[in-house]
């Protein structure tokens, strides 16, 4: 190598690579643009500018809830890679000064014990709070700022895994949002046939669980035995937050079909005994890890009881979305947990000697054609029973569904075959549902038992495990 090559190759590993994201710092210290920034230096000083004007001391909320709306309408006009600059700004520009926070927490150390560690600690906490969150509140002034907020946070949102600097602004998001949408400033409504169409045409566009293919499916879904609830904000007063669907019945679902049946005859209302929530819809992505799941159903039951004094089980039908995947990864570790005597009978079930898990899989294709008795059927409602009792990860279950109500106190009741004969369905677990029950005397008990690591289930479920 001559001198002249070795000296060029040590002296750009020292230098910064071209080819690496600058951060919004030294893009704002640069006179010129790289290949891939949105915008120019220049720019992005005047975008940042513009920014800090909004939080500006001076200004009133009122004052500065305009100046945000003025930056509102021009993020509605800016392409996708001008709005990703914007995100990165309020990201990287808006902290906590360091050093005063580190003052703060000296301080509040040394008061450790003392008469003023209480007033050390306020200190503290007001100088981690980032100028970002206020900014954030000036956006939420103005009229339709709520909704500017949940929409880009929505946006943002797919990015986070690909780029680690918009973190920042994503938990401060989420954090104000579970604040602004805390339950007690939540409507619960009921949503009819005879609410606004524009009102059930978001139901229809929402709903995440089974889809609403017509007007005629969406009129059998809000008729008399049924009920739909949804909460609302007062700042989006047109918009469900969530909403979940119910069938007032005289036993407990063991298929979606009857359902969704349009045809299927009118329950008598005087002798349903049994809630049966079908679908739950989160309708805002960019309100992601806001809970309001638990005090959903916990209004929309007192809400029934108060109409239907009968009402005694309150239950849903579940899909296990999860299972299949999960199945396709652990089928082998699976087949190895059953008995001698089922591991024969499955294998000669499938005519083959070892039962082998890609002659399985292949066998549950059709799922509605599969017996009774068959040890292929009883061998996949066993696994899905370890599935919802023992598919743990960090202490949580790894089925989303399951997750969400064993979050909520409820427990883990029964497990339908052939209960969705959709494609969807299918897809996820091969046509299995489940009931989770909550029972209101023992919602507290069974989070507990969750959270000691131990699935609340029912002895049929408890008995069906491999």
């Amino acid at each position: 190598m001559t001198n002249s090559r070795w000296i060029t190759d040590k002296v750009s590993k020292l230098l910064p690579d071209p080819n690496a994201a600058r951060s919004t710092q030294e893009r704002l210290a640069a006179t010129l643009g790289r290949p891939g920034e949105a915008l120019s230096p220049r720019a992005l000083r005047r975008l940042l500018a513009q920014l800090r004007a909004v939080v500006d001391p001076q200004l009133s909320e009122a004052e500065g809830g305009i100046r945000a709306q003025a930056m509102a309408l021009w993020y509605a006009g800016a392409p996708a890679n001008e709005r990703r600059d914007l995100w990165l700004l309020m990201s990287e520009q808006f902290v906590a000064d360091p050093q005063v926070a580190k003052a703060a927490q000296a301080e509040l150390a040394a008061a450790a014990g003392t008469g003023d560690e209480a007033a050390a600690e306020v200190r503290f906490r007001r100088a981690t709070v980032s100028p970002r969150r206020r900014l954030l509140q000036r956006f939420s002034a103005y009229a339709q700022g709520i909704r500017f907020l949940v929409d880009m946070r929505s946006e943002l949102l797919p990015l986070l895994k690909s780029d680690k600097r918009l973190h920042a602004l994503d938990v401060e998001m989420e954090y104000m949002f579970s604040t602004w949408f805390d339950v007690g400033f939540l409507e619960l409504r009921r949503i009819s046939w005879d609410s606004p169409a524009s009102l059930i045409e978001k139901l229809i566009k929402y709903e995440a669980v089974h889809d609403i293919k017509s007007w005629s499916d969406v009129k059998n879904r809000l008729d008399s035995d049924r009920r739909c609830y949804g909460f609302f904000h007062p700042r989006l007063p047109d918009e469900p937050l969530i909403f979940v669907e119910v069938a007032l019945m005289d036993h407990m679902a063991d298929s979606i079909a009857p359902l969704l049946d349009e045809s299927a005859d009118l329950v008598n209302l005087d002798k349903a005994t049994t809630a049966t929530f079908y679908s739950i819809s989160n309708t805002q992505a960019g309100l992601r890890g806001v809970s309001f799941g638990d005090s959903l159903i916990k209004r929309v039951v007192e809400a029934l009881k108060q109409e239907f004094p009968r009402l005694k089980t309150f239950a849903t039908l579940s899909p296990i979305p999860g299972f299949r995947h999960w199945l396709s990864k652990n089928l082998e570790a699976m087949l190895g947990k059953l008995d001698v005597k089922s591991r024969t009978s499955l294998a000669q079930s499938l005519r083959s000697e070892a039962a082998p898990a890609d002659q399985v899989l292949a066998s549950a294709q059709n799922v509605a054609a599969i017996p009774v008795g068959s040890p292929v059927r009883k061998a996949l409602e066993q696994f899905a029973a370890h599935y919802l009792a023992q598919g743990l990860q960090d202490g949580r279950p790894i089925d989303a569904v399951a997750r969400f109500h064993l979050g909520n106190g409820a427990r883990v009741e029964r497990i339908h075959w052939a209960a969705d004969g959709s494609a969807k369905g299918h897809k996820q677990s091969f046509g299995l549902m489940v009931n989770y029950l909550y029972d209101l005397k023992k919602l507290d008990k069974h989070r507990a038992q969750l959270a000691a690591g131990a699935v609340p289930v029912s002895p049929v479920i408890e008995a069906m495990k491999p």
